[in-house]
């Protein structure tokens, strides 16, 4: 009889251990809202470089057909301290959620102020 109650409690032990398996069911996500937020150009960077002249009208080179996977940059005038040099262009592999914004120059306070080109998101 007593190995009956020691099979039986060892029965007993090995069934606590036994978990009832519920099927959880996902639920789907929410729907995405796009939310855009317009901000000004963040420069990853900056060359502060100041002509007391205006650069001459613009660089002039033939663009090369298009390259999948780049964007041509397009050349500038750099100032080198005493004139303008022309600087030549290069290509630019293509970075996905960012546009290209080519070097320039703005006339601001001071001078001309040179811009180079970055990568910009959005």
């Amino acid at each position: 009889m007593t190995i009956r109650y020691v099979a039986l409690g060892a029965l007993v032990l090995l069934a606590s251990g036994c978990v009832e398996e519920r099927v959880v069911h996902d639920r789907p996500p929410p729907p995405r809202r796009e939310v855009i937020v317009e901000q000004p150009v963040q420069r990853e960077y900056v060359e502060e470089v100041i002509a007391p002249q205006p650069p001459p009208e613009r660089v002039v080179e033939v663009e090369p057909a298009y390259r999948p996977g780049y964007v041509w940059a397009r050349g500038y005038w750099h100032w080198n301290g005493r004139e303008y040099v022309a600087a030549p262009g290069h290509w630019e592999v293509v970075r996905p959620g960012y546009h290209y914004v080519h070097p320039h120059w703005e006339q601001g306070h001071g001078g001309w102020h040179f811009r180079a080109g970055v990568w910009v998101a959005g």
